[in-house]
């Protein structure tokens, strides 16, 4: 996820609530989370359960944890099914289904890429199409099997793994969610890597907002939106990316064919869940804006705003802006 803005007030005398907001770093991304309670103690300790919630979730599905859940099924590939608690089964039941809503574009076996793509300045040379072929070899969302019955996970070919970068941030933020509206939180906003998640209101009244940066002018926004009981996460490929003959290939990689996504700079998602604004504004970067358009204007209560190479703008269905 990337570069986003949002607004609060620390508190509000007239509403009679406070709002507080803490920094923290969360599955290694800075991350923040905002809460609207009766008095800063209360709040504080809200944090403080939220932070405690995301670390053990981090602690299941993180394939940078060698005990995680997720590992486990990555360390028996091409062996055994494994069995996983229901919340992480339920987790890849989704993301799997997601890959065959986006035909691939999203796949959570991506991390079994042979990495030949280098964003840091130490690649000198472009991969060949063999090289290309071999690196997503093991990347195919279909050799997930998944057994509701014995509530197991195996993947069919050794090598195989799980990765959770690109569906994990915004699950969390949905867990944390639903056990602070268990709680009784009225109103909150979460930033967890970049994907937010919002409810309620600000302490005084008014709504939450975010800003969509600019990606020609990180200092200025393209359009401010208000979240109403919303999720809204953005991806954008101006920030990594590698330069050959005086084209950008961005760090988003097409998991079907190992070549770098383009034709789009950054794609802003806005759905009831933050898990599936996650995985939606990666696959949209992937299938490109007449597809990745085509697809949002189809799923209920979802809506998305793309910026394409050309710097254009194009809203879906029923996305409205609001002044600054």
């Amino acid at each position: 996820m990337i570069r986003f803005t949002f607004l609060f007030l620390v508190s509000s005398i007239a509403f009679s609530q406070v709002q507080v907001r803490r920094e923290m770093s969360i599955m290694h991304s800075p991350s923040s989370i905002t809460i609207v309670a009766k008095d800063s103690t209360t709040a504080n300790q809200l944090i403080d359960f939220c932070e405690q919630e995301l670390y053990a979730l981090e602690c299941k599905i993180s394939e940078w944890k060698s005990d995680s859940e997720i590992s486990k099924v990555n360390q028996q590939a091409g062996i055994a099914p494994v069995f996983v608690s229901k919340d992480v089964f339920d987790f890849v039941f989704r993301a799997k289904k997601m890959s065959e809503i986006t035909d691939g574009a999203f796949d959570m076996t991506w991390a079994s890429v042979n990495k030949i793509w280098k964003f840091d300045g130490s690649m000198k040379k472009f991969p060949t199409e063999e090289e290309v072929k071999q690196s997503i070899r093991l990347v195919n969302y279909r050799n997930i099997i998944l057994d509701e019955e014995h509530q197991t996970i195996f993947l069919k070919e050794k090598g195989m793994k799980l990765g959770s970068g690109g569906n994990g941030q915004g699950f969390g933020a949905d867990i944390v969610k639903q056990k602070l509206v268990e709680k009784g939180v009225g109103a909150a906003l979460l930033n967890i890597s970049g994907d937010i998640s919002a409810w309620g209101t600000q302490a005084n009244g008014e709504p939450w907002k975010v800003g969509v940066v600019n990606p020609l002018n990180k200092e200025k926004m393209f359009a401010w939106f208000a979240l109403e009981n919303q999720s809204f996460t953005t991806s954008g490929n101006y920030e990594k990316y590698v330069l050959f003959d005086g084209k950008k290939y961005s760090h988003i990689i097409d998991p079907r064919s190992g070549y770098p996504a383009h034709g789009i700079t950054s794609v802003s998602v806005f759905a009831p869940n933050t898990e599936l604004a996650d995985i939606l504004d990666t696959a949209i970067m992937v299938l490109g804006l007449d597809v990745g358009m085509n697809l949002v204007n189809q799923i209920p209560n979802v809506s998305c705003m793309i910026v394409d190479d050309a710097n254009t703008v194009h809203y879906s269905q029923n996305l409205k802006t609001i002044s600054q």
